[in-house]
């Protein structure tokens, strides 16, 4: 039998760039999102199974999970940033949506799961966190929050799974250029989404991040990648990109 990947957030960016990394590799992957028309789209291209589910939603999550007989990989990729205010004007039902998706979401696909996880002979949770996660910067601070949790989330899961066949792997993206999410955060303002990665030699791609998580994957399951932090060289810290060319073209 195949094994079996669940992706989450599968419908763009770096959740459908690892569905189809993870396919490449013969895994058998569920794609997970609200997006159904993008999920079918791409399930058929690469031999999965489309599924629609709101991570945000514990009836929908566990409704999901009861269709999922094995798991042996579980990605959450389902995520993102809404607004760049400053914390004393900022819309908390920004926050409150961050946290929904990142935090809530991430915990209850991991509730739903981990039984099937747990139940073979070893199973693998990959939670796409961020460099936001562990540093902070101006007009981000809901965004590094629900980061931040995750972050917790993530290390408090592989302490309280030790002893038991399933890794915790976190993956920690710093630029990551995708066609949804600056343009989400600033809601659908392309110019401002643009000026993001303006003059940054190749920012990551989610490819990029997909390739990372398949690495961290692949390894035998003895081997518990604990945090991977992937930036692209132009971006030497959180705080510090370097914007001009780099590479001779």
């Amino acid at each position: 039998m195949a094994r079996v990947a669940v992706v989450t957030g599968a419908s763009s960016g770096i959740g459908a760039a690892t569905a189809a990394r993870l396919a490449k590799d013969g895994y058998h992957v569920v794609l997970a999102a609200r997006r159904v028309d993008r999920l079918d789209a791409l399930a058929e291209r690469i031999g999965g199974r489309a599924a629609r589910v709101d991570v945000t939603d514990p009836s929908s999550v566990r409704e999901f999970a009861q269709g999922i007989e094995s798991c042996d990989v579980l990605v959450n990729s389902a995520g993102g940033a809404l607004g760049a205010d400053p914390v004393a004007t900022g819309e908390p039902s920004d926050w409150a949506a961050m946290f929904s998706v990142n935090v809530l979401g991430t915990l209850h696909v991991v509730q739903s799961l981990l039984p099937q996880l747990a139940a073979g002979g070893g199973g693998t949770v990959v939670n796409i966190t961020s460099t936001a996660a562990f540093v902070n910067y101006e007009g981000g601070a809901g965004y590094s929050a629900a980061k931040h949790a995750q972050h917790a989330l993530t290390e408090t899961l592989r302490l309280e799974l030790c002893g038991k066949p399933v890794r915790v792997i976190e993956i920690a993206p710093g630029m990551v250029r995708t066609d949804e999410f600056s343009l989400n955060r600033f809601r659908g303002d392309a110019e401002r989404a643009a000026a993001v990665y303006a003059d940054v030699d190749r920012p990551l791609s989610a490819e990029d991040v997909a390739e990372c998580v398949a690495l961290a994957v692949g390894l035998p399951q003895h081997v518990n990648v604990d945090q991977l932090v992937v930036r692209p060289l132009a971006q030497a810290a959180q705080h510090k990109v370097f914007r001009g060319p780099l590479f001779e073209r």
